[in-house]
């Protein structure tokens, strides 16, 4: 079996060859055999894991999240069942982050509604309502 450079790998994947490496330091693909010559010689199924790291990051997974979806993957017990949960689980989280970023949204529209955008900055609205003490910073 002939192996692939790291060059060879990132290419293929559509990465930069430190995402490589850093993948490799992360333990999400595993070290490669080096040749003679101190290079490393990656399988070409990593290639695979390279595009399924990428992609389940574009979904909003964290990196130890694609570590427990891999290790599902080799599970002899895993179910189906248990990469749904997973799933479902991630859904539930950018579901609470969409709500934030909601509640963010709401208060800086009132706070630039309640701007005229005229006068000097000192003044602003926008400014004052960011240094004002809130009662949640009384309690800390």
């Amino acid at each position: 079996m002939k192996g692939l450079t790291i060059g060879q790998v990132a290419q293929q994947a559509g990465v930069k060859i430190e995402t490589v490496r850093y993948y490799e330091r992360q333990g999400l693909i595993p070290p490669p055999p080096r040749r003679e010559s101190g290079y490393r010689q990656y399988p070409e199924e990593t290639v695979a894991r390279v595009r399924f790291v990428r992609k389940a990051q574009g979904l909003g997974f964290t990196l130890r999240e694609i570590a427990g979806l891999l290790a599902l993957r080799v599970g002899p017990d895993t179910t189906c069942g248990d990469v749904k949960m997973r799933a479902e689980e991630k859904i539930a989280d950018i579901e609470g982050k969409i709500r934030t970023l909601q509640r963010m949204r709401e208060v800086l529209a009132e706070l630039a509604a309640s701007c005229s955008g005229s006068g000097s900055a000192g003044e602003c609205p926008i400014l004052e309502a960011l240094e004002a003490k809130e009662e949640d910073d009384a309690e800390e």
